[in-house]
């Protein structure tokens, strides 16, 4: 029976395999090609070399969104991490109606960004009206209505990771630290979090990921208003490339520098947080 299942495996892997090529591989190799073309459609593209990448450094507009989004990921990095991993703390314990609230904290992850976006800036405009201002008058408005948002939506997912970490530390190793008459901090930063470094890297890269990759509630939100001052990254390669006429070889370039930029700070957080992983 093994022999047989494995003598068919290819298979069954072949349909998958043939989607991943034409619905990733063939796209993404053409969107490099069509980065360094000048193109409405894809039929008409001509080659111009490096002048789209070098449009695209130019435009203050995208540099500014690559800092506001850099700024936007850490700030979101570590308020989401950092209440995520204290609601799990709190949720392990021995209390009642647990499993309630792990439920109550998941749930803004099932509501789509657009709804989310929509929905927060009903909330913070009405709450900004009373002081005769608004959401898309201040950039920085935008910005920490982006992190409440995102916290908001993203928190309890994060909160289950940690939970499943914590959970899967041997009981044993905690009531020797404790034995041993190491308080609640040391047994915190000396046993619990280095036991916790898998969860903490999968959760510290969907976060910062997230938070690079971050358009439709950013998109619903504020629109990157004022003036595209809180316009991030994914959303001014969406208005390059759909919003300005003969631009669109210079979206497919940002979009590459974009992927480029994700990657590296993806592999990178990855590397350093692998690092400090410890054998359970």
């Amino acid at each position: 029976m093994e022999k047989a299942i494995k003598r068919y495996m290819p298979i069954f892997v072949l349909p998958t395999f043939c989607a991943f090529i034409l619905g990733f591989i063939i796209p993404f190799i053409m969107g490099i090609w069509l980065s360094f073309c000048k193109f409405t459609t894809v039929t008409d593209a001509k080659f111009v070399g490096l002048s789209n990448y070098i449009e695209a450094f130019k435009d203050t507009v995208f540099r500014h969104s690559f800092w506001y989004t850099a700024l936007f990921a850490v700030v979101s990095l570590v308020v989401i991490n950092v209440i995520a991993f204290a609601l799990a703390m709190a949720l392990t314990q021995k209390m009642r109606g647990t499993n309630i609230f792990r439920t109550i904290f998941f749930m803004p992850n099932l509501i789509g960004g657009i709804v989310l976006g929509y929905i927060w800036q009903l909330i913070f405009n009405g709450i900004l009206a009373r002081y005769n201002t608004a959401l898309g008058l201040n950039e920085w408005y935008g910005f920490w209505g982006l992190i409440i948002l995102v916290s908001w939506q993203q928190i309890g997912y994060m909160m289950i990771i940690y939970i499943a970490g914590l959970q899967s530390i041997p009981g044993d190793v905690v009531e020797a630290a404790q034995i041993d008459g190491a308080s609640r901090l040391q047994r915190l930063f000396k046993v619990t979090i280095p036991m916790m470094m898998p969860s903490i890297t999968i959760c510290m890269f969907l976060s910062i990921t997230n938070g690079f990759k971050l358009f439709d509630q950013n998109l619903s939100l504020t629109a990157g208003e004022p003036s595209k001052m809180s316009e991030m990254m994914a959303l001014n390669i969406f208005n390059t490339f759909y919003g300005r006429t003969g631009w669109e070889g210079v979206g497919q370039a940002k979009a590459v520098i974009f992927f480029v930029i994700v990657v590296a700070i993806g592999m990178l957080q990855l590397r350093a947080t692998r690092s400090k992983e410890v054998q359970q």
